[in-house]
């Protein structure tokens, strides 16, 4: 038994995702804060992947799609957010999520449970913008209901 696309191509965006971060922190960029809103870019892929696949399967109702691009990318970061809070504890826990706020959004000496609930949070609102902006790209492929 395959699969669903979504969960495919969420799996697909939290490896591109695990990669880039892995290679910013080998490299020694990681304290380059800009260089991690790139990430977004592998979640655009793999939303326009599923919506692509969709199309492909003759699904052309618009919340369906909306729905499956939603999953995806919602898969994508529970699964990077996950990843995250794995490598924090083999990284030294607290202290490497405090060496990682100091660069980022927050103040302070956040916990792994703070940083990834305000990832999460922050990768949902994300997950929303990156699907709209993909519906609209792709709205005259889709049939009204």
């Amino acid at each position: 038994m395959k699969p669903p696309k979504e969960i495919i191509n969420g799996f697909i965006i939290f490896i591109a995702i695990s990669i880039y971060f892995l290679l910013m922190e080998t490299l020694n960029l990681a304290h380059l804060f800009y260089l991690r809103f790139l990430n977004v870019l592998f979640v655009f892929y793999g939303v326009n992947r599923t919506i692509q696949m969709n199309l492909k399967e003759n699904q052309k109702k618009f919340v369906s799609n909306a729905v499956s691009a939603m999953l995806t990318s919602i898969i994508g970061v529970i699964l990077s957010i996950i990843g995250l809070v794995i490598y924090s504890y083999l990284q030294g826990g607290d202290a490497f999520v405090a060496s990682l706020s100091e660069t980022f959004l927050f103040g302070g000496n956040p916990t792994i449970d703070a940083y990834s609930i305000s990832l999460l949070f922050e990768g949902i609102a994300s997950s929303v913008i990156v699907t709209l902006l993909l519906m609209l790209y792709w709205n005259n492929q889709f049939s009204s209901d």
